[in-house]
């Protein structure tokens, strides 16, 4: 039976899930972990949260599942330290040092990579394999029979998102919050940007389609298609940043379908907490043009009725559900929503009334009009009967005695639970009973009082004589037992010396920079020629990190995810790509040994932190590593399985006219693959043109085009030529540029 996986922003959502059901709870700690907002967990509640799940055979894991900078991996590596000592199960984790450091240093700790980290296929399974995963989330875009081939050809565990948010990015692959928002996904404080109206506009034709929520996901629900996820690992839940009695209303009623349950009511319960809408989600093949809800991007509630007329009593609600007093509704008038608590209700004749199911009337201030909806997004009696809920105990774990109840001994107990006895021995005597025998039926009657705890009493092997033993006597063995048995079986780690291996130091010369050239059309890469760059990145040469098909291929190659890497290695000379997300130098180390050549730096690093990564290279390696640095160029702020063209019906439309999404600000290119996957550009351009020459130890600097013209790639080529040559002759290009990403000191 597949793990069911909950989330825990804070203790009380932990108790929650695990009093609803849960197999394993994920959490982060206060830093490292991609929810920075969450309530988290430090070290003390931390412990607390371990004994209390693992007492309940609940596993732990802990999400490190950020990028690391180079000043920050010290205070990372002790905190791992004390993760394994309070006796965590795993850590999900993004970071490719990260990684390395646990696998090499931590045996019983297992190490699971992250959905951050975009695998999305075999190869990028066996590479973690191979480097010591003990599991692997694969990308929500993938669909179900790929999950389930990777599962069997890689043998390893798999993880997989089952219900909640979903991000319209490929994990990861999210830049919008750092370089707009100054709020970096990648570090675990994401500020939503995704869930931002925008306008999507036709520049070809200048037709604004008007604004809409284009980028918001529905929530994933797959609550229907359970039979189908029995196989997997394990299943997740996300919601971190949810209250606890959302945890505690997903869990149960995944508890419950899992478990056999079919009762319709499952489904219809997940829509009285928070939900955007639902999709079946990539995993079962949901159409594009309804993975999204571009008209609300938060709580979406559900149906209960609508308005069907106006009295002198207040406006009419015709009821598909029932409506409580208290319960929060609210209205879409004309597509905006008036949002209320019912605190009255009223019938015909104008009598208060606590609920009504077919029919009521609400006073509202607000001009409504008849056929408004009514929705539902707060249940009183639902959430009341979810508070109830927690804390109890879903699973109780039997325990066995055996009882030596003889006069002139000392009462002698032996209880087995889990694999695990412990002994008791009262301190004196037992006395021949005068009047009142001790047998085993009263006895079983006094012990079974473990109401308090996570045990039921199921047998008793009793060894008697015409004993009497007194009450407060088998109480007192009673709490003596549970306290050993607790203690028992909350394992604890045994110290371990972390050796660190010495690894192979590899280095690379420094040569004389050189500029690379990345063309997403023709026309620049024949720019790019006719300029004489020797390295440019265009179509056959590009393997982008999701969702590829690895042919055979000459020459050097662009690789953006990890399964590149183990398709090609031995066999191409790899680049590693940006979208690898690398800020330090343990995770470039670990790159070249996997044979790539030249590792591309993340956008979100700065100057300072680049320096940084050298200079600690320099020391751990005895010499340079091979950098890449993208100097020029729209940062790719996210790439997407998902089209904003298709909710407009425009499929095609993308081969022959140019758009872009638009807020408040500015204007966001869009460009679509022949694959109908979908890259959004930044609209103000990285140019550290006046920086380049003050950037040391980098082998190239690359320039990265998306949408600039033949005529314009040239100039700007030519323009970091001149400069990298000491020549300043060349006319400045007048474009909308930015210093953000590898210069800015503010993405935290």
């Amino acid at each position: 039976m597949a793990e069911l996986l909950a989330p825990a922003g804070s203790f009380e959502a932990l108790v929650a899930a695990i009093s609803n059901g849960a197999d394993a709870i994920y959490l982060g700690m206060t830093k490292f972990g991609a929810r920075a907002y969450a309530d988290n967990f430090d070290l003390d509640n931390l412990k607390e949260a371990v004994n209390y799940a693992h007492l309940r055979k609940v596993k732990i894991y802990v999400t490190v599942n950020t990028i690391i900078f180079q000043d920050e991996l010290n205070e990372l590596y002790q905190l791992i330290d004390k993760l394994y000592y309070a006796n965590v199960d795993g850590l999900i984790i993004q970071d490719l040092a990260v990684f390395n450091y646990v696998v090499k240093n931590y045996p019983l700790l297992e190490a699971h990579c992250s959905t951050q980290m975009g695998i999305d296929d075999l190869e990028g399974t066996l590479l973690f394999k191979e480097l010591g995963a003990k599991r692997v989330v694969l990308s929500r875009e993938l669909e179900i029979a790929k999950i389930k081939e990777i599962k069997e050809k890689a043998q390893i565990p798999i993880e997989i998102f089952i219900h909640g948010a979903l991000c319209v990015s490929y994990s990861g692959n999210c830049l919008m919050s750092g370089l707009i928002g100054y709020r970096s996904g990648n570090r675990g404080r994401c500020v939503g940007s995704c869930r931002k109206e925008y306008n999507l506009i036709d520049k070809t034709n200048e037709k604004d389609f008007g604004k809409s929520y284009l980028l918001s996901m529905k929530d994933l629900n797959t609550i229907d298609r359970i039979e189908e996820l029995k196989d997997i690992d394990s299943l997740k839940i996300e919601g971190r940043m949810k209250e606890p009695a959302y945890v505690a209303n997903v869990v149960a009623n995944y508890r419950l379908a899992l478990d056999g349950n079919k009762d319709p009511k499952l489904k219809e319960n997940l829509n009285k907490t928070f939900n955007r809408g639902f999709t079946k989600g990539y995993i079962f093949g949901e159409d594009k043009k309804n993975i999204t809800n571009i008209v609300k991007p938060n709580n979406f509630g559900y149906l209960i009725g609508r308005i069907t007329n106006k009295t002198k009593v207040g406006y009419q609600i015709t009821l598909s559900s029932e409506l409580n007093q208290n319960d929060i509704i609210r209205i879409d008038h004309n597509g905006e929503d008036v949002n209320l608590t019912a605190a009255r209700i009223y019938d015909e004749k104008d009598n208060y009334i606590s609920k009504a199911n077919q029919q009521c009337y609400l006073k509202i201030k607000e001009n409504l009009k008849v056929g408004d909806l009514v929705y539902k997004t707060k249940d009183v009696n639902f959430y009341e009967n979810l508070n109830k809920s927690y804390p109890k105990e879903y699973r109780r774990f039997p325990i066995v005695l055996d009882v030596y109840a003889y006069y002139d001994s000392p009462l002698k107990i032996v209880a087995h639970c889990d694999e695990i006895s412990v002994e008791y021995a009262s301190s004196t005597p037992l006395q021949k009973a005068l009047k009142l025998v001790s047998d085993k039926e009263m006895f079983f009657e006094q012990f079974n009082r473990l109401n308090d705890s996570v045990y039921f009493l199921k047998k008793i092997n009793y060894f008697n004589n015409e004993v009497f033993i007194p009450a407060k006597l088998i109480n007192d063995a009673r709490r003596e037992i549970i306290t050993s048995l607790n203690q028992k079986r909350l394992w604890q780690r045994d110290t371990i010396k972390i050796n660190i291996t010495p690894e192979e130091k590899i280095s690379f010369p420094l040569e004389k920079t050189k500029l690379a050239v990345y063309a997403t059309t023709l026309e620049q890469y024949e720019a790019a020629k006719e300029c004489g760059i020797e390295i440019i990145y265009y179509e056959n040469n590009v393997i982008r990190r999701n969702d590829v098909t690895y042919s055979s291929k000459k020459g050097y190659l662009l690789v953006g995810g990890y399964g590149g890497i183990y398709a090609y290695r031995n066999k191409n000379e790899i680049i590693s790509d940006f979208s690898l997300n690398v800020v330090n130098a343990e995770a470039v180390k670990t790159l070249h040994a996997l044979g790539v050549k030249r590792v591309t730096l993340a956008h979100e690093i700065n100057k300072k932190q680049i320096q940084d990564l050298i200079e600690a290279y320099k020391l751990q390696y005895d010499g340079y590593p091979n950098l890449e640095m993208i100097v020029y160029g729209r940062a790719h702020l996210l790439f997407t399985k998902y089209c904003p063209l298709k909710p407009y019906n425009l499929c095609g439309k993308c081969q022959t006219n140019n758009y872009v999404l638009k807020d408040e600000y500015q204007e966001f290119p869009i460009i679509s693959h022949p694959d109908c996957t979908t890259t959004l550009v930044n609209s103000k351009i990285l140019n550290l043109i006046d920086e380049i020459n003050n950037i040391s130890n980098i082998n190239v600097f690359r320039l990265q085009f998306t949408i600039e013209t033949k005529a314009e790639a040239i100039q700007i080529i030519k323009q970091f030529q001149d400069r990298l040559t000491g020549k300043n002759n060349s006319k400045q290009f007048n474009q909308n540029t930015d210093t953000r990403g590898h210069f800015n000191k503010e993405i935290l």
